[in-house]
């Protein structure tokens, strides 16, 4: 296990200026007093691990992640229990994935160990930025860059910067749960066969603001990616993965697009592939064409889709246009929806059983 310099604040910020912003965080815009870097090189490997006040970072014009993009990151949270302990969700299946990512972009491999190590020191450094209102949590943002200097296109970076930083935050999509309503992208296109859709790096989040725009103009909240070669099978939401609810009560079944390289294998998507059969809730990996979701929408065979992520949770989706027209699936979150919600943030709070050892204590 590497060692850890830890070089706490001069001056933290008081209970009431922290409670202030604590009060509305929204997401992603206020960070904790302290973060995380390790470097990396060839001559050294992992080097440097430090625990370090929140700050700028000091980077050459020339550093080729600002050239090349060779750069990706994670997300997760910690949320406090009802006793006080701070914990995480699966973080080592986020380790996992942030190596599976760093393997496609030609970056270091980080030791699992040392992942963890990380996080559990910044949260307990900042432990005190923790929520504890309904919904809200620490959200927990790993990741790694590339920091060599030049221009030099034909190889890899030989150096690499690892950090952590955190931000209180409230739920992704504001106020009570409600469904989303989503545009279907016929020109444009996440990924393909071969490419980076599996990997969680900054360019495929680049790539699709376009799209996200194009939804917003059509007034919508979100873009449903779908497939390259033909524009015809639903691949994913934004930055998230999703479910479709075929029938209702004891006779429904979940039904998601197999990740085959172009979708983001989703760590809660991942977790709803095992929680739901133990619920009585079948789940199949399929193909769904954009034909069959709206024939299978007006038919009633589909009754519920919900997309699912570490920052939106499981949230419903209602309606559905694109240049062919538009139909609605429904004006509130179903019934199964609504359940696997409610249980997998039950097991996130400590107010549900966790006999999948999914809780990691982190502070």
């Amino acid at each position: 296990m590497i060692e850890f310099e830890i070089e706490l604040v001069d001056r933290r910020k008081s209970a009431q200026e922290r409670e202030a912003v604590l009060a509305d965080p929204g997401f992603g815009l206020h960070f904790t007093e302290h973060m995380i870097t390790i470097e990396w090189d060839k001559e050294q490997g992992w080097h440097d691990a430090r625990l370090r006040p929140y700050g700028p970072l000091s980077l050459d014009p020339a550093t080729k992640v600002f050239h090349y993009g060779q750069e990706l990151f994670e997300g997760l949270k910690a949320y406090r229990q009802p006793d006080g302990t701070i914990v995480s969700f699966r973080p080592q299946a986020n380790a996992a994935r942030f190596n599976t990512s760093c393997d496609r972009m030609a970056m270091p491999r980080l030791p699992e160990e040392t992942f963890l190590k990380s996080l559990e020191l910044l949260c307990d450094a900042d432990r005190d930025w923790v929520p504890t209102r309904e919904g809200h949590s620490l959200y927990l943002r790993p990741f790694i860059i590339a920091t060599e200097t030049g221009m030099g296109v034909n190889y890899p970076s030989n150096k690499y910067m690892y950090c952590v930083i955190a931000a209180p935050s409230a739920s992704y999509f504001s106020g009570a749960v409600k469904p989303v309503s989503v545009w279907l992208s016929r020109d444009y296109t996440r990924a393909a066969p071969g490419g980076t859709g599996f990997a969680k790096c900054g360019g495929n989040y680049a790539a699709a603001f376009v799209a996200q725009q194009e939804a917003v103009a059509k007034g919508c909240d979100q873009v449903v990616w779908l497939d390259a070669a033909e524009h015809r099978w639903v691949e994913e939401m934004g930055g998230m993965n999703l479910f479709f609810v075929y029938g209702s009560g004891p006779d429904a079944r979940l039904v998601t697009p197999p990740t085959a390289g172009t979708i983001l294998p989703g760590i809660t998507r991942d977790s709803l592939l095992k929680l739901a059969p133990e619920l009585g809730i079948p789940v199949s990996e399929e193909m769904i064409s954009v034909e069959q979701w709206r024939d299978d929408v007006a038919s009633g065979a589909l009754t519920e889709v919900f997309a699912c992520g570490t920052a939106a949770v499981i949230t419903p989706v209602g309606r559905v246009k694109g240049e062919e027209g538009e139909f609605t699936i429904s004006e509130a979150g179903g019934p199964v929806t609504m359940r696997l919600r409610e249980e997998l943030v039950g097991i996130q709070y400590g107010r549900r059983p966790d006999p999948y050892g999914w809780i990691t204590s982190l502070a």
